[in-house]
């Protein structure tokens, strides 16, 4: 039986995505299905070409571009096909035949690597597999003439995070997938950023990818298929080629006005501060053996293991019971996983920090 304290009947969700929404965000959906903006359908109902869809979208790439300082000259895009589909439109529009740097550093940028490589040269001068992508990269040789680096910010399977930004000659392209803003970052470096919604922008089934102008101007070199093209898709007058995710947008807009409320300093603040409570029980004895190195943890997905690993099915099995769900660490890798997104409510890590407190005095 759950403890847990949420109304609705709702649990401590660690989810690594689809992810735990705010739940102010949710009652506002829930009051705004049957009938958005007064129009006397839900959004869900309503056309994308309609003006109140048009304002609402217009104000979701507003927000983007002021919470990632971007200028009125970036694109944003809101298109389908998660993260997996940019790792094939980043290469086809932008490689073109030429060589691009990618950086490994887990599975996520594995997958990359192998769609770029059917569309030009791929280098990789930084790998973390000899160790079991326990850290990431703090500088690499970057390839002359380079069209692009790849970097993937967070790694949500091994549990690792790039804490600054590299220099690169040629554009550099970020998947932010799993830690768009949870934290102030200097997004300006960065050419081309894009993120599969689920994780802290709001449900799956919507992917926003910014551009800045020097990579539309790269972009608009790409004879790519048409829905593939990026250019088709900035050239439209209202960036609307084809019919977006409609409930998916107004989830954006409001997550991001979550976001804007508290300001990123205040997000990336309480979100250091909930992943420290968790790795500061991880330090504490040996019972626990955390995956990440300590240069290279995230502040969103955290990873171990328990240094006795037949008792992890039991900590998932009774965790779950407790309330505490989403735990258990991708299939790939095994051991346990918390993501705690911005979402993510820091009376929920309390709750696990009390839990593997009790587990490790029951157990330990």
């Amino acid at each position: 039986m759950s403890d847990a304290p949420f109304p609705y009947g709702r649990i401590h969700n660690f989810s690594a995505g689809p992810a735990v929404l705010p739940l102010s965000v949710v009652e506002e959906l829930r009051e705004q299905l049957p009938n958005f903006a007064g129009m006397g359908v839900g959004v869900m109902e309503l056309s994308h070409r309609s003006k109140p869809f048009l304002k609402l979208m217009k104000g979701a790439q507003g927000r983007i571009r002021r919470l990632l300082n971007l200028s009125d000259e970036h694109t944003v895009l809101f298109l389908q096909g998660g993260a997996s589909l940019q790792f094939l439109m980043v290469a086809m529009n932008l490689l073109q035949g030429g060589t691009a740097d990618y950086i490994d550093t887990g599975v996520w940028a594995n997958k990359a690597i192998k769609e770029a490589k059917r569309y030009g040269t791929v280098v990789v001068p930084f790998s973390g597999k000899a160790e079991n992508y326990r850290q990431v990269p703090r500088d690499w040789a970057r390839t002359p003439g380079a069209v692009y680096t790849h970097i993937t910010t967070n790694n949500t399977i091994y549990g690792t995070q790039l804490h600054g930004l590299p220099e690169s000659e040629g554009l550099l392209v970020a998947d932010m997938s799993s830690d768009i803003l949870s934290r102030e970052f200097d997004t300006s470096k960065i050419d081309v950023i894009y993120a599969g919604a689920q994780k802290n922008l709001g449900p799956s089934g919507l992917t926003v990818v910014t551009l800045s102008p020097r990579a539309m101007a790269r972009a608009a070199l790409s004879d790519a298929p048409t829905m593939l093209n990026y250019k088709v898709h900035a050239d439209d007058a209202d960036q609307l080629y084809n019919t977006p995710n409609t409930f998916g947008v107004l989830a954006l807009d409001r997550v991001l006005n979550w976001i804007e409320t508290q300001g990123l300093q205040t997000v990336g603040e309480t979100n250091r501060r909930k992943a420290q409570k968790i790795y500061d029980l991880l330090d504490s004895s040996d019972f626990w053996r955390p995956h990440a190195a300590q240069d290279s943890r995230s502040d969103m997905n955290i990873t171990w293991r328990l240094k006795d690993e037949a008792l992890e099915p039991v900590f998932v099995k009774e965790a779950t019971e407790a309330g505490l769900d989403g735990l258990k660490g991708h299939r790939s890798v095994g051991g346990l996983r918390a993501s705690i997104y911005n979402a993510c409510p820091e009376q929920s890590v309390d709750a696990l920090v009390a839990f593997m407190q009790e587990f490790e005095r029951v157990r330990g």
